[in-house]
């Protein structure tokens, strides 16, 4: 099912056609490690399950998903997929972890959703196949790589004119600190140690100055509110922790 151009990693500094990949090798093996029980909803990702929703929801109230050509972003094990295409997407979906694609390659037998799993970066999908996506959405992928710009820019690439790009991520504050590496992963134990760097997260003031200078258009931010004594996690005011962001490309 993938592209030639986008089916192998080799290393972690260069991928396919002398494009450089943007990547940690840490990252990507921290979140490799995760593979087995990604479809788990009790297990590591449980977080992400219940997330997922909230995501979809934002995306899906923002611009009309049957029969478009969307592209996934660091798609991990196909959560957001696999949704994206049970809304009648047509979607490719990308990750440089190669035992969450196939653990997310596996899940198509069981679920008979159909999604275009590629293992390659934003970078790379983007010099071999610019201006080819109506939506892309990159969920909780800007703050574990070295260069969240690059990847900002290889996305503004691939959307077409009028196209839509949804991220989400987490915002630089000691609310995020205390919230998403104190209490989800030292004391409610939801995610591994270790799975987020503080130092990483990004404000919104900083991803709006990468959007706009990638030529994008930012149209909204919102919250993304996560509950886990209730599993529940919903959009609404307040951006101290996770938030949403959604842009276009100017026609």
């Amino acid at each position: 099912m993938a592209g030639a151009h986008c089916r192998a990693a080799d290393t972690w500094s260069h991928g396919v056609s002398g494009v450089a990949t943007n990547a940690s090798a840490s990252e990507i093996a921290k979140f490799d490690r995760l593979a087995a029980r990604w479809w788990d909803p009790h297990g590591e990702s449980r977080p992400l399950h219940e997330l997922n929703p909230a995501r979809l929801g934002f995306v899906s109230d923002r611009t009309a998903l049957r029969g478009k050509r969307v592209l996934d972003v660091g798609c991990g094990g196909g959560l957001l997929s696999e949704a994206l295409n049970g809304a009648g997407a047509e979607v490719v979906a990308i990750d440089l972890a190669e035992e969450l694609i196939e653990i997310a390659r596996l899940h198509l037998l069981e679920s008979g959703r159909a999604v275009d799993y590629r293992l390659c970066s934003a970078e790379q999908l983007a010099a071999a196949e610019p201006a080819s996506f109506d939506v892309i959405t990159c969920m909780e992928m800007l703050e574990h790589v070295p260069d969240p710009a690059s990847v900002i820019s290889a996305m503004a690439a691939l959307l077409k004119p009028g196209g839509q790009l949804f991220l989400s991520t987490l915002n630089r504050t000691p609310l995020a600190f205390a919230g998403a590496i104190v209490g989800a992963e030292y004391l409610l134990r939801l995610l591994p140690r270790g799975t987020h760097q503080y130092k990483s997260f990004i404000k919104p003031s900083e991803l709006a100055a990468g959007l706009r200078d990638a030529g994008l258009q930012l149209k909204d931010v919102a919250g993304l509110h996560y509950v886990p004594l209730l599993g529940k996690a919903f959009v609404g005011p307040g951006t101290g922790v996770n938030y949403l962001a959604w842009a276009e490309r100017p026609l």
